[in-house]
Parts: structure tokens; sequence; C-alpha cells
């Protein structure tokens, strides 16, 4: 029998937006969105969920050695973000309005598209 698939929401956010963290650890922090996984409703947002990695030394093919600790950036709950408008620069839920033949994303605090 197969499975019943769950049904996905559109995501408003896209990549390379400005968005605001509204709840979590990282509250207030403002950030370029990296990558977004619709199906999860995750987002990796630059700057913002950054977990120490520790790498361990390894020898490599040209004699170098590697590792260390590095900042990798994690993903968030998109329910935890909101896109920042370009033309207010506050954090706005998002509308949407037809132009034509093309349905565009608009700032609900001052119906700017974004």
């Amino acid at each position: 029998m197969p499975r019943q698939g769950r049904i996905m929401k559109a995501v408003d956010v896209k990549k390379n937006d400005e968005v605001q963290v509204i709840a979590g650890k990282d509250r207030g922090k403002r950030g370029r969105v990296v990558n977004v996984l619709p199906r999860e409703n995750r987002v990796m947002v630059e700057g913002v969920a950054r977990a120490k990695r520790h790498l361990p030394v390894r020898p490599t093919a040209r004699g170098g050695q590697t590792g260390g600790i590095i900042l990798k950036e994690l993903f968030i709950d998109l329910s935890n973000v909101m896109l920042v408008c370009k033309e207010c620069g506050k954090p706005t839920r998002v509308g949407h309005r037809i132009d034509g033949d093309v349905k565009v994303r608009i700032c609900r605090r001052c119906e700017a598209e974004l």
C-alpha cells in the first residue's frame, strides 16, 4: 500500500533573501539565506545557528596537514525567521499580488515588491 504524501506548503523565503531570526538563541540576528529545504521546512542563514566542528589532523596528498575547529552553519526552522523588506528595512509577513501573468511577493507593511 503506498504511503500518503504530505501536502507541502509553498515557501515564501528564497535563496539570497535577507531574513531576521524571531525565535531561538540567535533571536534578532539578520542574515542572508544560504539554503532552503522546503520539504523539511528548514532554512540555513549566514551567521546564524553556528556549531563548532572538530576536524582531525590528516596529512594531504601534498604533505600538508588539515584539521582544527571550524564553525558550521546549521539549518533552523522556517517558522523562526521573517523576511526583511528591502524598502522599509523591517521584518514583515509576505503577501502576494498578481501583476499581469506574474505572481509577485509583497511586503505587508508598505506594499513594496520583495
